[in-house]
This record gives structure tokens, sequence and C-alpha cells, in this order.
């Protein structure tokens, strides 16, 4: 396939002919709870220019990140594949920790798009290493044209950060030097008779809490509405092995339960940084002339519970934590200003951008969302979106999954008196999931069509689970006795 696009592509140069495909910007945040926009909905947040996006695009209200922790997220939005079969998270594999297999990389959406002839471009936080010789593996900066990624959790300050360190005296914070990073790149790729594909992983909102001073005064002396399920007396009815990771904890270690509106006040001020350099971007966007061909997603590595149940950070499988903003605007449809209730998941964003720049629409495990830009109903209605985590400590492993309105998630810990248990609720009439329906006699035929889909699960999961032994050993843990 790949020396099929090179010689199109070569045949079309040497002929004269415009290369018009699209060009492709993915924007990715950090921890970005869905109730953070104003297009999703938060009171009193201030998100012009992502607003502006959405009513120019497609607002997906049900999508889903299938790991709700950066690594693997980032891992399974550049491959399509789910964490079980690339493998990239802390702590897990044979080769390190985050090492991607050279064979995945090389399958990425980037690096196809390289070879299909774009231009291509990295800035922010990259989440993971590429397998290679030397010890530790490599992140990939000779793998794209332009580079202004970073290693680890990179920094706020935009000095650390070694290759952005040039855009420190203008943009002192980091998420503002992502911005001028990305309108550089728009404004020399434009140049260039190549489509270009340009990719920013934003820090913000990730703790440590170190907000661009410059808008200090944005939230200053703000009152936030908290969410319905907000508190611990909300989350009493969920599973004793939630409860056993720091995500129970932070919500008193992170002050949602005594200082939530200057804790939120902070939170909403690191997007709306995010929210000026989308700016600059679409800006960089009209003024090179390529807005009628830039194909922008933007969308987060995972939600954030902020004091919902009575829980702080992530991983958890709940809406929250699991269920992120993703807004798709694609120039090329007329359609503006929808929104897309079919459930989704960051499994398919490779898949998106590749149908978008090559006309390949499934990759990995992902299929292209482009087609709700011909209609808005959920076409899949059947379709599971798989909601994984087998990381930190074994009591709070969970394998769970969203399929139409309905939420099944399987908490397999046993021990310390806990024993394995199972949660269903209809995201339809219960959102804040407030309601377990377990035991609930009037789905009976509904749980068990479920556990039939949650063993369909752990099936594949056994059947595909990359041979590193932490995966393998998940598969036995998440399957229920008698199935």
């Amino acid at each position: 396939m790949r020396i099929a696009l090179f010689l199109i592509i070569f045949f079309n140069v040497t002929r004269g002919v415009a290369d018009d495909r699209p060009n492709i910007i993915f924007l990715m945040t950090d921890d970005q709870n869905v109730r953070s926009l104003g297009c999703f909905g938060a009171p009193g947040v201030k998100t012009p220019n992502i607003d502006a996006l959405a009513t120019d695009g497609v607002a997906f209200d049900r999508h889903y990140d299938t790991t709700a922790i950066c690594m693997a997220c980032r891992a399974t939005v550049m491959t399509g594949l789910l964490e079980y079969r690339h493998g990239v998270n802390f702590g897990t594999g044979t080769t390190g920790d985050g090492q991607m297999k050279r064979k995945d990389w090389e399958e990425s959406y980037p690096m196809l798009l390289r070879d299909a002839g774009y231009r291509t471009a990295f800035a922010g936080k990259f989440g993971f290493t590429i397998e290679d010789t030397s010890e530790g593996g490599r992140y990939p900066e000779n793998d794209f044209d332009a580079w202004g990624g970073g290693p680890g959790q990179t920094s706020f300050v935009t000095a650390r950060n070694k290759s952005m360190a040039h855009y420190a005296k203008k943009y002192p914070h980091a998420t503002r030097s992502y911005g001028a990073f990305g309108s550089d790149f728009i404004r020399e790729s434009a140049k260039k008779d190549q489509p270009f594909c340009l990719s920013i992983s934003f820090k913000a909102p990730h703790r440590p809490v170190q907000p661009d001073p410059l808008f200090d005064d944005v939230y200053a002396g703000t009152h936030f509405q908290k969410p319905e399920n907000f508190g611990r007396e909300h989350g009493t009815h969920f599973s004793e092995q939630s409860r056993q990771g720091r995500q129970y904890q932070r919500f008193e270690e992170w002050h949602y339960n005594d200082s939530y509106d200057e804790v939120m006040a902070k939170y909403y001020q690191l997007i709306y940084a995010v929210d000026v350099a989308v700016g600059m971007i679409r800006e960089a966007v009209e003024n090179a002339g390529v807005k009628h061909k830039t194909l922008i997603i933007f969308t987060s590595d995972n939600g954030y519970l902020c004091g919902s149940h009575g829980y702080g950070s992530k991983v958890l499988p709940y809406e929250e934590s699991s269920r992120v903003p993703l807004i798709i605007y694609d120039p090329r449809s007329r359609k503006k200003n929808d929104r897309c209730n079919a459930v989704t998941g960051n499994i398919d964003l490779a898949a998106t951008i590749l149908d978008a720049a090559l006309g390949k629409r499934r990759h990995g495990n992902g299929t292209s969302l482009l087609k709700h830009y011909a209609t808005n109903d959920d076409q899949q209605r059947d379709r599971i979106i798989p909601l994984i985590n087998v990381w930190g400590p074994e009591q709070v492993f969970s394998l769970g999954f969203v399929k139409g309105e309905w939420k099944y998630i399987y908490w397999p810990y046993t021990g310390d008196g806990m024993k394995p248990t199972a949660e269903i609720y209809n995201l339809k009439e219960d959102p804040f999931e407030l309601h377990n329906r377990i035991n609930d006699k009037a789905i009976r035929d509904i749980r068990v069509q479920l556990e039939k889909d949650y063993a369909d699960l752990v099936h594949d999961w056994t059947q595909q689970a990359i041979h590193y032994p932490h995966y393998k050993k998940a598969a036995t843990i998440f399957t229920p006795k008698g199935m």
C-alpha cells in the first residue's frame, strides 16, 4: 500500500498536478473534563475559540477514551489499537515502561501520512517511546519534519522544554508556545505543494497547577455550579474496589471538598490558555489561505472526575473520567453547528484521520467518524466501546463498556473482604450515574445480554492481547467464574 501511494504522489508531482488532499490538525489536551467547555454546557466557563470550532463543525456528545490515562490513550490514538493490543502503559510490557512496538509505530497515523507524502509535525507531550535497540526506547523526533515534542510530562515553563526553548522569550508559558509552533508550521507548510498533518498535545490542564499568569483575572472570584453528582454522598453505590485507588483520596487531598471554586478556577484557567492557542492556530489557517482544505480535530486523552461522586483524578470508568470532548471540523462539509449522539471512542481517531487523507475508513480497532457528517444517527447501535483499567493497584482494575444507552462495569478484585461485583447504568435516563441497575429485575433480559457482551469482550482480549504477562494475566482476572 505504501509503495502504491508513493507512486501515485510521484506521478502527480511529475505531471504538475496539485496535491489537493486535506490538511489535518489534531489537537489534544491532557486531563480535560467534558464539563469544561461552553459548547458542552459548562456553566461559567469561557472557551470562545473552541466553542467556535464546534459551531463550525460537529460536537460528539458520547465520545470515550478506552483507557482513561494519558500514556495508553495516546498510543491508542496514534494506532487505533486497544491497550491490550499495543501494550503501552506505565509499568507494563517486557521492554520497559511505555514502549511501543516498532511495527505498531510504523502503522500509526503520523507515519502512514508521512509515507504518503504528508509534511508532518508534532509538539507537546508525546507520552511514550518507540521500541529501539538502545535501552529505554526513543522519542521519534527524527520521524517528523518539525518536532516540538518532549519526554515525560514536559513542563509548563517553555524554557525547560528543549525543543521549544526558542519560543520562551515571547511565550514563557508552554501552552501558548504550542499555539506559536503550530502557527509557524502552518505558514511554512502552506507555501509548499504538499498537504500537512500537525499534531499538538497540550500539557494543560494536567497538574501541577501552574496556569499562565497572563490570564489570572479571567476567573477571579468566580463561583462555579457543581454537577448533580458532586460529593461523597453520590458515590456510595459504587463498588468498594473503586475506592481503593488514589482517585478516592484526591477528593480531599486536592480540595474539591472544601475549596471547589478556587480549585476549578485554576483548572479552567489552564484550559482558557488552550483556547487562546486554538485561536492562534485557527487564525494561522485563515491567514495562510488553507481554511477550505484543513480538517481540525479537538479532544482530550482522558477526562477528570473533579469531585463527582467524591473522587478526583481519572482512570476510573465513570463518565467524568472516561468521556471526553470531541469536536471535528471538516471544511469540505456544509454541515455546521451539529451534535452527534453516536457512541464513539479514541480508537476511531486514527481511522478518521486516515479516511480524510487517504480514504482508509478502518484502522486497528477503529472506524472513521467522518460518516457522521452524513448523519448524526447512531448507525451502529450494537457497537461496544471498551473501558479498560489495568493500571495502578490491582484492587481498582476494571473492565467495562458502553453499548447504546447502557454502561456495564466489572470489578474483579477479591480480597480484603471484597467480592467481584458489577455495575449497570442507563446513561440516557441517568447521565450522572446515580442509580446502579445491576439488581433491577425490570432489566433482567438486558443484564443477560450485557453479561454476554462482556464475555465476548473478555474472549477478544484473550485472543488478541499482546504477548506481555501483564495483559495475559489481566484476561484471566477479568474472566468471572462460570464464563
